[in-house]
């Protein structure tokens, strides 16, 4: 939930300070910033105006997103298992303890603030969908925790993994796609061939760039963050510390013994373990990074680390206020990409992003382009399935580096994830905010960040 709007708001200094403009901002942005469900219905009229426009047609525009609307049905269903299943694992006692122990790692209000950026953004380059739970479970506990930091910039700053480095990571959609044969699509893989991930995630390229997002948002983190005079503080906003449920630790009556019993927990954890065991040995541990994978493996760690399925089940009823956004919002999602294929939109927007670039200027329009998509078709590896034919294809025709082009695209889709709420909603979920309420902090970022990763693309270019 967030702050009631009787509540007295703080006033910003009158400073010109990264603070002063951090507060300004979000407080503007708290007033003005729709819904993120309203959000997504004008997205629909947007896409659906300019697709009308370009097929000539509203009723194929139309038939497009209901005909999209069901394409991202497994997809949120494996989002909305990742945030239950993850919020069971976090506040099982043993992974809990973890969770408080690191929430008292920083002891003032900025340090917090950049301790939970650092956590969020390293932890995306192993797996997002880890970053974006456990940033939002850690937030939410050292939000608990440390006295006077801004619940707002700490929620934006949990949420840095998704909107900066995650794509040049282990999970990286793009970078995956294009090394892998069997999920190369013949339309691309007749243009670039395989591209194996040292050509992509391990080009000295993307490491310069990575580690100057990071030193970046950290930075700007740190020094954006209000002191506790100025902060609204989990308390002011109204959302209660994170708690694992309380219950009784025993069965009462006869028909109660199995859900108090460990026996069932450890039957099924064992089965979930050969699993996962046969599946790595036969087809390595990058096989845990697939969504169903990672799903089942969290699903088994929780119902091994409650130990009593009663206490499993109770951590699930939990977890579950925090997924309906993801339910109700994806399929709209959906079915804007629908249209955005089904129209033409997206393959005159890349003819048009393609057309006028040169070779010197190609970086910087394809990241232009990207980040604009991203807006529109907020997945990475859909949105690049879109993209790429066009891309690679005119890349070739530039002579420029197929692996810095995926590259280039990684670094800059992940732009518009720091403003759209699409990626939002299952963490401010777990924060019990709004997306309002966070982006004010994440917008700041996305004004310093577009300008420096489009310059580093454009620069490191030149390096090939």
């Amino acid at each position: 939930m967030s702050a009631s709007p009787t509540q007295p708001r703080h006033t910003a200094p009158t400073s010109r300070s990264l603070a002063s403009i951090g507060l300004r901002l979000s407080d503007w942005l708290e007033r003005w910033f729709p819904d993120a469900f309203v959000l997504a219905i004008l997205a629909a009229v947007a896409v659906f105006v300019a697709g009308t426009i370009v097929s000539g047609s509203p009723t194929r525009t139309a038939q497009s997103f209901g005909a999209g609307f069901w394409d991202l049905v497994a997809f949120t269903m494996q989002v909305a298992l990742i945030i239950v299943t993850g919020y069971a694992v976090a506040i099982s006692p043993p992974v809990h303890a973890v969770i408080r122990w690191m929430a008292a790692i920083p002891k003032s209000g900025r340090g917090a603030v950049a301790f939970v950026a650092l956590f969020s953004m390293l932890s995306s380059l192993l797996s997002w969908s880890f970053s974006l739970i456990f940033s939002g479970l850690l937030a939410r506990e050292v939000a608990g925790r440390v006295r006077g930091v801004d619940y707002r910039a700490l929620g934006a700053a949990a949420y840095l993994g998704l909107g900066s480095v995650w794509a040049f990571g282990l999970s990286s959609s793009a970078a995956l796609i294009m090394a892998a044969p069997a999920s190369l699509p013949d339309s691309i893989e007749a243009i670039s061939g395989v591209i194996p991930l040292n050509e992509t995630l391990g080009l000295w390229q993307s490491f310069v760039v990575g580690a100057v997002v990071v030193g970046m948002s950290i930075a700007i983190s740190y020094f954006s963050a209000p002191d506790a005079a100025s902060a609204r503080t989990m308390e002011t906003m109204g959302v209660p510390p994170l708690v694992a449920p309380a219950d009784r630790t025993t069965a009462e009556t006869p028909g109660e013994w199995l859900e108090y019993s460990p026996i069932l927990s450890i039957f099924v954890g064992v089965l979930g373990a050969i699993f996962l065991a046969s599946e790595v040995a036969t087809r390595g541990f990058a096989i845990l990074l697939d969504l169903n994978h990672y799903v089942f493996a969290f699903l088994m760690a929780a119902v091994l680390l409650h130990w009593r399925p009663r206490s499993f089940v109770r951590a699930v009823a939990a977890a579950l206020p925090s997924v309906g956004g993801v339910l109700v919002q994806y399929p709209i999602y959906a079915g804007i990409v629908g249209m955005m294929t089904g129209s033409g939109l997206s393959e005159r927007l890349a003819e048009f992003f393609v057309a006028i670039s040169s070779v010197h200027t190609f970086p910087v329009v394809v990241g232009i382009y990207s980040a604009f998509l991203g807006f529109f078709v907020p997945s990475a590896g859909g949105k690049w399935l879109i993209e790429a034919p066009y891309i690679l294809e005119a890349a070739k025709s530039l002579n420029q580096n197929l692996g810095w082009v995926v590259q280039t695209y990684n670094a800059t889709e992940a732009l518009a994830n720091l403003i759209h709420p699409f990626w939002m909603l299952p963490l401010i979920g777990i924060l019990g905010l709004k997306a309002r309420d966070i982006v004010g902090y994440s917008m700041l970022q996305f004004i310093v960040h577009v300008p420096v990763v489009l310059l580093l693309v454009w620069l490191l270019n030149y390096t090939f």
